[in-house]
């Protein structure tokens, strides 16, 4: 099930940013100033010192298979947040083309192979990759198995659900591209910059209900997130509460209703930047049925943090809790 919804998500996901890539419209007339103001910078800091892999490594896939990586000239990740662990690791140089969701600056010119869950196996096999990086919920399952019929390496790493994934996805990565101590450093380097933004959480009497929601207005897709959202331990790393697990939502993302908008009561709202434009930002927002009732419609308590990275997990996670945080609480690009 969760690999399902998974990628179902990516492909609506992937629309929506094919479509803004390709030059067409929003349902928003202009970017909110809450969306337009608070997103995170579009660039990946790499290591210091680049690494020099250290070729043929075998290591086993999150598949359950044993991968053997004789080289990495031609790297293809599937993921934006496989990307980025690429670039960070400072071999981004190796990186021959994207998914439609690595939009940061230092991947944006290379060619498009994968619209989330829909890679072309032509596409990924037409630049000659000597390894290509997957998600567990890269699909369809028919390309990757022709892409691996043609002899390429492919490595499948676990998908992220929260900050505890950060350093093994980063570790993952790095083994399989020879580059271990480089993949430690990074972890190291990830793990404190988000324990030094956790720290700096206010400590307020009472923590404040965040739900996540999902919103695609150009597909009338609608979702809040409980149990297994991925959004939970950054929501709680900011000092607040799930309001959507926490009020009982067992699966990873429900259709939003007033009923489950009352029952959450979130005092705030986390959202993707493109989802909130979707809807024609915080204006349109609020007039979806039951949101204007909630203490975070109310108060027009609107979080909104770039697509590519707030769920990524992954080397810039301390630039989205601090995103998250700032608006959260107040001070500049607050959403209060």
């Amino acid at each position: 099930m969760r690999t399902e919804l998974a990628g179902a998500l990516l492909s609506v996901l992937a629309l929506s940013l094919t479509t803004t890539a390709c030059g067409g419209s929003s349902d928003a007339a202009s970017p909110s100033p809450v969306a337009s103001s608070t997103r995170t910078a579009d660039r990946v800091e790499p290591l210091d010192s680049t690494p020099q892999p250290r070729l043929p490594v075998t290591v086993r896939s999150a598949d359950g298979r044993e991968v053997t990586v004789e080289q990495a000239e031609r790297i293809v990740p599937l993921s934006g947040s496989l990307s980025e662990i690429v670039f960070t690791l400072g071999l981004g140089d190796r990186v021959v083309a994207r998914d439609v969701t690595a939009t940061f600056e230092q991947a944006a010119a290379l060619p498009v192979v994968t619209r989330g869950h829909d890679v072309s196996a032509e596409g990924v096999l037409s630049l000659r990759p000597d390894l290509v990086v997957a998600e567990s919920t890269t699909g369809p399952d028919e390309a990757m198995d022709q892409i691996r019929a043609a002899g390429v390496p492919v490595l499948v790493v676990e998908g992220a659900t929260g900050l505890d994934d950060v350093g093994p996805r980063i570790e993952a990565v790095a083994q399989a591209l020879g580059v271990p101590s480089a993949g430690e450093e990074l972890t190291r380097r990830t793990e404190e910059r988000v324990a030094a933004v956790a720290e700096s959480v206010p400590a307020e009497k009472d923590k404040p209900r965040v739900a996540f929601l999902y919103l695609r207005g150009s597909a009338s897709v609608y979702l809040i997130g409980g149990k297994g959202s991925g959004a939970t331990s950054l929501i709680e790393a900011a000092g607040a509460v799930d309001a959507g697990a926490e009020s009982g939502l067992e699966k990873d993302f429900t259709a939003l209703t007033s009923e489950a908008l009352v029952k959450a009561a979130p005092d705030a709202l986390l959202v993707m930047s493109k989802g909130l434009e979707s809807v024609g930002g915080v204006d349109g927002l609020v007039e979806i049925p039951g949101i204007a009732q909630t203490p975070a419609g109310m108060d027009r308590r609107i979080v909104s943090v770039e697509d590519g990275v707030l769920l990524n997990y992954g080397p810039r996670t301390d630039q989205v809790l601090s995103s998250v945080m700032e608006q959260l609480y107040g001070g500049e690009g607050g959403a209060r």
